[in-house]
Order: structure tokens, then sequence, then C-alpha cells
């Protein structure tokens, strides 16, 4: 079966290959360093994540090229309000995001640009729009003319024919269905860092920034350009409209837009006490492959609802997961093999990759997990799941283990005592007795973290480390 996914562009289902052989060429739009990303950011990152690692899986080779952007309004305020240069200002953001991807298990992109070391070529492309009527100039700032470009607004799909010609926006976000020409080049105010140069003092507009990168490392068409929904419009449909001025050529083939995430089904904001960092999480005692996992459950053009007890519905689930690879490994099964198993082993597999290759639906992808690991608990309590079968079931891991990437213990964050092991074993036992089954697995789960691998057996609990 063949990859599709939907095509923000063409809003459709299209069957996805590459524009030249095998390798994919795919932009995605990275953080604004000005604070710690938060979770919303992070299930973008991590829909672009399982992306890049399906596209592999199904044989692609992979250019990805992500932006770092360290260079917009909020930077330059804060940075200024804190008597600190741009450099030295994003740097801890930037080390930041890259530690909270690390810890997310985010694969790292071939190519992670920063928007301040590619102003040259900002300002040759901006001086070639100007060369082909796009551009204007007003008050020192240079704008781009959206009335020039006859494209503009078909990956929003919003009708703009009624805009006002003329009016401008100075600002690097503007507000939905806001159409008027954006700025390119932003002349300094006041004591403002600036680039200077043909354009004078000032520093490049935010969508100038990922259209020059994109194109630099990718060439003039790319296969995907992906990011989060917020920025269909209006960044990335500046972003069609500078490129394709440019070049005269599509810009991208494919755009994949993840979906806003909400947390407890409000809008995730400062203001509500409801705005979590994936450091916010961790220091409350989640495990980030739980966070992960959660983060990847719902298909990335759903809506996610995040929830503390949908995170805790996701430690559980990685749990069963890490059980289930235990039993396989160490559980002493009957000789020979079931060619009934085999059958069903490779049904998982089909399932698994069927549900992703159709526009990634995570949530199939899992049922077609869990729905095995139910099935070959039920075999192994019979007796009937012979130890030939184990190494297809491995396997079966694996595959889904190289997508969701969830199955690995975080590191220990810190030693745990015997002492500590016994009284938490105790807590389980009797959470257990309670029927309080998820507060058991939660136990099992932080002593997995802490390198504490339990084992039921007829005569109690043993545990070893790691």
């Amino acid at each position: 079966m063949a990859l599709r996914v939907f095509n923000t562009l063409s809003e459709k289902l299209e069957e996805f290959t590459p524009l030249e052989g095998n390798a994919v060429r795919m932009y995605t739009c990275g953080p604004t360093v000005y604070d710690y990303v938060h979770i919303g950011n992070l299930r973008t990152f991590t829909f672009q994540d399982i992306l890049r690692r399906w596209l592999r899986y199904r044989g692609y080779s992979l250019r990805h090229v992500m932006n770092i952007t360290d260079v917009d309004d909020k930077i330059i305020r804060n940075a200024m309000a804190q008597g600190k240069t741009i450099r030295d200002y994003t740097a801890e953001y930037e080390k930041a995001f890259l530690e909270d991807a690390a810890t997310l298990r985010l694969e790292r992109p071939e190519f992670l640009v920063r928007a301040t070391d590619h102003i040259p070529e900002m300002i040759e492309a901006i001086l070639k729009l100007g060369e082909k009527g796009y551009t204007y100039e007003s008050e020192g700032s240079v704008y781009y003319r959206i009335a020039a470009f006859a494209g503009y607004g078909k990956l929003s799909h919003i009708d703009f024919s009624g805009q006002r010609p003329g009016a401008r926006v100075d600002l690097d976000e503007y507000d939905k269905a806001d159409a008027r020409d954006f700025v390119l080049w932003k002349r300094r105010k006041g004591d403002e860092p600036y680039w200077d140069g043909p354009l004078g003092p000032g520093r490049p507009g935010w969508h100038i920034e990922c259209s020059v990168m994109a194109m630099k490392y990718l060439g003039e068409t790319l296969d995907i350009h992906a990011g989060g929904v917020d920025l269909t419009f209006p960044h990335h449909e500046n972003e069609i409209a500078q490129s394709e001025a440019l070049t005269g050529k599509p810009f991208a083939r494919f755009w994949l837009h993840a979906e806003h995430l909400m947390v407890e089904g409000q809008k995730m904001a400062k203001s509500l006490g409801n705005f979590y960092t994936l450091r916010d999480l961790v220091g409350m005692g989640y495990q980030p492959e739980a966070i992960r996992y959660l983060l990847a459950s719902v298909p990335y053009r759903k809506k996610l609802n995040f929830t503390f007890e949908g995170l805790r519905a996701a430690a559980a689930a990685v749990e069963r997961l890490r059980n289930f690879k235990l039993r396989l490994e160490s559980e002493v099964f009957p000789t020979g093999a079931s060619p009934e198993v085999t059958a069903r082993t490779a049904q998982a597999v089909r399932a698994f990759e069927e549900a992703l290759d159709e526009d990634l639906n995570t949530a199939e992808a899992l049922a077609a997990i869990f729905d095995y690991l139910r099935d070959a608990n039920t075999r192994m309590d019979a007796g009937a799941f012979p130890a030939g079968n184990a190494p297809e079931a491995l396997d079966l891991l694996e595959r889904f283990d190289r997508i969701f990437d969830v199955l690995r213990p975080s590191a220990s964050k810190a030693a745990i005592s015997d002492e500590e092991v016994e009284a938490l074993i105790a807590e389980r036992t009797a959470a257990r007795k309670a029927r309080d089954f998820a507060r058991a697995d939660e136990i099992r789960a932080l002593l997995l973290e802490k390198g504490i691998v339990l084992e039921d057996t007829r005569e109690g609990v043993r545990w070893k480390r790691k």
C-alpha cells in the first residue's frame, strides 16, 4: 500500500511520491526561541518526527531542514529589556529546545538552520523580488505587494478579493484573514539591533526567512512542507507568494498541518493556568515516553485534548508494551512454532503499516498493536504461544518502536535505594488488592524509569536492577 497524506493545498488525500527518485526534501517550521517550547509546540514537533520516521521506514532517504527563528519582534523586545544581544538571548532557549527535543526523542533534522545566519541571502531575495515588481518601500521598510501575486490564498483557501490595496502590516504575525501587504525588510526603530546593506539598517521579516532557508538547502520545489495549522495563514501563504514569485515554480508539492492541542478542553494559556512545558511535566514525575506517546496517539489532523488522566493512561499503555516485551524475552514458552500465531503476527504488521500509510493514522496503528498484545497474552496464558513465535513478535515491537520510540526507559534522574523500592512495591501490591490498577501500573512504570524491573511470580514480586 502506498503512503497517502492529506495535502492542505488540494484539500485531498493524495498518494505521496518524491519529485526526484527516492529522496524526500522536507522543510518543517521549528521554534521561535524567545521562551521554552510548550506542549502545543511539541505536539507539532512530535507529528513531524513521526512523519520523518515513517518516510524512512518506507525506504525513502531524507533531506530534512528545520529552521530556528532567532529574530522577530518578541525576541528583539525581550533581548533589549534584558540588555543582551540577540544571539546571547536566544542561545539559552535554543539550547533548551534541543534538550527538550532529545528528551522527547525527536530525531535531529539533517539541517537545523538559524535565521540570523542567512541575512545576506534574505537581502538578495528581497532585492530580486523588487526587480520583479513585487515590492515597494514605505518609511524605510520594504513590503510585499500581495495584489501582484495572482495565486494568493490558494493554500488557506480564503477569498482575498475584497482586500484593501496598499494597506500594510508591520508585525511578524497578524490576525487570521487579515490579508494586508506584509513586511519583507523592517527598518530599524530606535536602538534596535540591526543589519545593514542595500536595504538600509533593519532586519528581515519572519516570512522571508523560511522561504530563503528552505530553497537554499532544498532547491526551488520542496516535496513536503509541514507545520502547525496556525501557520497555514499568514505564514505559509506568504512563503508561497514570496517563493513562487522568485522562481515561477511550485514552492512545495505537499503541505501537511497538525491541529491544535487543547488542555482539559480549553485553549492553553498562561492566564488560564493550564500552560505546560515538557520540563513542567517531567518535573511532576511523568516519563518523557508517556508524554511522547500521548502527543503521538491522536492523528495529527485531529485536535488533541491533553488531560492528566490521558497522560496517566499513556504511562499505563507504555508499561503494557514494556511488560509484553519483557514477557517475550524472559518467559519460558512451549517448544515449536504455530503457523496460526505467525499469521496473526503478520496480520498485525500489515494493519500497523496500513494505518500509518493512511495519512499517519497513529490511533489505528496503536490499535493494531494493542489488539495483537491482547491476543498474544491470552495465548501465552493458555500455553498456546510457542517459543518459535517470540522472534516475530519481537520484530513487530521493533517495527512499532522505530516510529513511536517509547519502549526504552529514559535514563534514571536519580538513584533509588532498596528500601524505596520495597516501599513502592508494597504500595503497588496494596493498590492491586484494592483493584486500583492504574496506580499499580504507574508505580511499575516509575520503578522501570529508575532502572528497576519487576517480575510477578506465584511466590510474589521479584525485582532487579537493569
